[in-house]
């Protein structure tokens, strides 16, 4: 008990910072990128595209196959220092160069310490109660989210944009590092049996099921991706918003998702994985028109908290869809590629919603390709299979 609540501490702490602080965090800046580096929209969001983009399918299949034979504490705290020190990096930067080398070591942090192999470290610890478990360590991302826009605001007031960087990336490394230094990879022999790390990943790729999974998550987490990367940046300079509002909103919206976590986690558990990923989706795509056109702060805080239900869930429930689907022998490679796939629509789509609004001088036709994608994810997620895979249980631990 006391190495499954280690685990999970260790997971939250760590998603907490390199997810919550640092890819929800770090949108907070791009608009005093903008305005005191003379940076296009597209520019600011091209540090995140092009870093996991050459970063992701260069170490995500390796770093998968590095927790599948090593185990995640290792990798973990070495993500954790690198994001760390990125997001410190990013506050002494005054050209593109170095605004991307700090973006491309806070995408190998991100690797190497953020959902993968926290999934897989929840995946081998629990079996019953999986679900619940990822959707308790998921809220840290909520957290983390919510507390960095008024966090960063207030530190932006006392000590500038670039201070406000240097305590934001220290602060990561101080709040999840210890926890991951004294977690333990796998279960106890008592407990689990040792998981194999030989079997091949050849027939899972050769199965449909794997190719609507990976559809439905890059689809949908680039609709997400698409929104949360630009929205502070809509909100400032189309919207006209004060920084504190924004930060309100911004916060709100991470609020919600600690919602979606728990509930999407609790229906995880009750539900057929595949109809609440349906719903995540949907909640997605419904929510990014009213939250892109609301007149009203009231009305744009209520379709922040919806579109952050959805954020919640969606991240969530791909680890669980593939655990019941292909089981867990092979969990750190698989996952090493849906999510590197993921990542990569996580950060192209944000450059390329920014483009859009660089030439068109709107935004409109960018969330039009938001709510597509997310429509497109619910599609295919809905053409998974029905119940777990029979040739997977028996790899459970």
């Amino acid at each position: 008990m006391r190495d499954r609540a280690r685990a999970l501490a260790a997971a939250f702490l760590a998603l907490f910072s390199i997810v919550g602080f640092a890819l929800y965090g770090l949108p907070f800046f791009y608009d005093f990128f903008v305005q005191d580096l003379g940076w296009t929209r597209r520019q600011v969001t091209s540090g995140n595209a092009i870093s996991k983009v050459v970063i992701g399918p260069v170490f995500g299949f390796l770093a998968g196959l590095i927790v599948d034979r090593f185990g995640a504490r290792r990798l973990m705290l070495a993500g954790i220092v690198m994001a760390g020190a990125a997001v410190v990096g990013l506050s002494t930067i005054t050209t593109p160069g170095g605004f991307y080398v700090f973006y491309f070591l806070n995408a190998l942090g991100y690797v190497c310490g953020g959902p993968l192999p926290c999934q897989v470290l929840l995946t081998r610890w629990f079996d019953d109660g999986r679900g619940k478990a990822m959707g308790v360590a998921y809220l840290g991302i909520g957290v983390g989210g919510a507390l960095v826009p008024i966090l960063a605001h207030a530190l932006t007031t006392a000590f500038g944009w670039r201070g406000a960087l240097r305590w934001l990336g220290l602060l990561m490394i101080a709040v999840a590092f210890p926890p991951a230094f004294f977690v333990r990879d796998r279960p106890a022999p008592e407990r689990a049996r040792e998981l194999p790390a030989a079997d091949s990943l050849r027939p899972v790729l050769t199965r449909p099921a794997f190719w609507l999974l990976a559809i439905g998550s890059m689809t949908s987490i680039g609709a997400v991706g698409g929104t949360t990367q630009n929205l502070k940046l809509y909100l400032s300079l189309d919207r006209h918003l004060g920084q504190a509002d924004i930060a309100g909103i911004l916060s709100l919206l991470l609020v919600g998702s600690l919602v979606g976590r728990i509930t999407m986690g609790w229906l995880a558990d009750r539900w057929e994985k595949k109809h609440v990923m349906v719903l995540v989706y949907a909640i997605v795509a419904l929510s990014i028109p009213p939250l892109a056109m609301s007149s009203m702060p009231a009305m744009l805080r209520v379709f922040a908290f919806l579109f952050g239900v959805g954020l919640g869930g969606d991240y969530m429930l791909i680890p669980l869809m593939a655990a019941e689907l292909f089981g867990v022998r092979v969990m750190g490679r698989l996952l090493g590629i849906i999510i590197t796939a993921d990542g990569i629509a996580e950060a192209v789509v944000p450059m390329g919603v920014a483009a859009l609004r660089d030439s068109t001088g709107s935004y409109g036709s960018g969330f039009f390709v938001l709510v597509a994608l997310a429509v497109a994810g619910a599609a295919a997620v809905s053409m998974l299979p029905s119940g777990p895979n029979p040739a997977a249980t028996i790899a459970a631990p």
